[in-house]
């Protein structure tokens, strides 16, 4: 194995069948939004609705994916990607949410496949990142049980259709965005602030995990490679006060131990439900449901929190903190790609997992094309190299990390915040659709090159 000395990284405690990959997300890519039988998701309605959204941007357009995805299959090649993960729309499949199903949705999914597999690459499905059918949102949404015996339904429907030539899925993307920023916090779609709705969401979207696994294995052919990916963070108090560490160990359930803990088949935290006030809406069987096993953990990872006690603030009653002297993104997030070393041990150590891919890790920055178009963005570029170093490390001490996916291929429609924040290893003019690879993407292409010889 070869190390690439350049940047001092040695991958060889990776493996030779270390898979390597990009990510991104259907709404945020697509763009076609009214095309083929598509209805809107929660997510065009949000974006729609005034204030909700920075500068006003939607998921119209986006990258217009749905139209350019032959070039952009050409770009995975040119990084030299092993493997390329993307969400499946809901309202393209089963545009109300249930019910009947559209045949020009499953058609572009299946000519995607078809094209990734042509170019040697292997596709990854998440079959949820986010966008709920408006359709069942007006039903109730996710503080709705139905809601995911519907999801069973359409992850039956989506793993028949391409489960003759996909072998790996995701269930969900990230619930605790779902949950908590949806329906507690009111900073994405559908825009709730209600403690009981977020905690109903949290068990409703995990008990669709454990159903969706079901539905897959039942009607997949090949066999299946399933994993859950949740968004981890280390938390560490800001100060040696007892009030902090408590409020760290608070904030580590509600953003861990609560995802992690229930599908391990150890129940949801005590501690949380105490700290929250009240129970998960478990029907029998649930538990047992959600604990189904998977065949890996899905780790997406972006900051750690360093966390201070909030009596005031809504629960977990801490809340995170700028870390003095850090550099950080332009969102204003941390850079400690350290830290993505951290969740890799405890999921081997603490929760025992046999196969870990890190599903998502990026940065945003502001780049800018110098005069002959290049975008030379170095912090990017840092940034990956720290968080391979990171992997790489805790493969070393070994974390059974199989894999590795940069966030994102493409620049794209970052949820809230709109087009602003760029994390794309490509470029997108969003007023030409121009591509272009960053420097951080030549340098993955180098990195994967030099670790797989392409």
């Amino acid at each position: 194995m070869t190390a690439l000395s350049a940047s001092n990284i040695d991958f060889s405690a990776l493996g030779p069948d270390f898979v390597w990959g990009a990510a991104t997300a259907a709404y945020q890519i697509e763009g076609a939004v009214a095309e083929d039988g598509r209805l809107p998701s929660i997510w065009d309605t949000w974006s729609h609705a005034p204030g909700n959204v920075a500068n006003g941007d939607t998921g119209d357009v986006a990258c217009d994916h749905y139209h350019r995805w032959p070039e952009d299959l050409g770009l995975m090649g040119a990084l030299n990607l092993d493997a390329y993960r993307f969400s499946i729309a809901w309202p393209r499949i089963i545009p109300t949410g249930s019910g009947a199903v559209n045949p020009k949705g499953l058609a572009f999914y299946d000519e995607l496949v078809d094209g990734l597999l042509a170019a040697g690459i292997r596709p990854f499905v998440t079959l949820y990142h986010w966008d709920l059918p408006q359709g069942l949102q007006d039903l109730g949404g996710w503080p709705a049980r139905e809601t995911a015996f519907r999801y069973a339904e359409y992850a039956a429907v989506v793993a028949e259709t391409l489960g003759d030539r996909v072998a790996d899925w995701n269930t969900f993307n990230e619930p605790l965005c779902s949950s908590w920023l949806g329906h507690l916090e009111g900073r994405m779609a559908p825009g709730d602030t209600d403690l009981t709705k977020a905690i109903r969401t949290s068990h409703h979207l995990q008990l669709g995990h454990g159903l969706g696994v079901q539905a897959i294995r039942a009607n997949a052919k090949l066999p299946a490679n399933i994993g859950l990916v949740n968004n981890l963070s280390p938390c560490e108090p800001a100060s040696d006060s007892d009030e902090d560490i408590a409020a760290s160990v608070r904030m580590d359930g509600h953003v861990n131990r609560w995802w992690l803990d229930p599908s391990a088949g150890r129940g949801y935290p005590a501690d949380m439900i105490e700290v929250y006030g009240m129970e998960p809406p478990i029907e029998a069987g649930d538990m047992e449901t959600i604990a189904v096993p998977v065949d890996y953990h899905g780790v997406n990872y972006y900051f750690r929190q360093v966390v201070e006690n909030d009596p005031t603030g809504p629960a977990p009653y801490a809340r995170q903190v700028p870390v003095a002297g850090a550099k950080t993104t332009s969102m204003g997030w941390e850079v400690h790609p350290d830290g993505l070393e951290q969740l890799l041990m405890r999921l081997k150590d603490d929760y025992k997992a046999d196969t870990i891919y890190v599903t998502e890790s990026g940065s945003a920055w502001v780049d800018t094309p110098g005069p002959d178009g290049a975008i030379e963005d170095k912090e990017r570029l840092e940034h990956l190299e720290g968080c391979l170093s990171a992997v790489s490390r805790a493969a070393a001490q070994g974390a059974p990390v199989r894999g590795y996916f940069a966030w994102s291929l493409l620049d794209n429609f970052e949820w809230a915040y709109g087009y602003e924040p760029r994390f794309g290893l490509v470029h997108v003019d969003y007023e030409t659709q121009k591509r272009t690879i960053k420097a951080s993407g030549n340098r993955y292409a180098q990195i994967i090159g030099s670790h797989t010889g392409k």
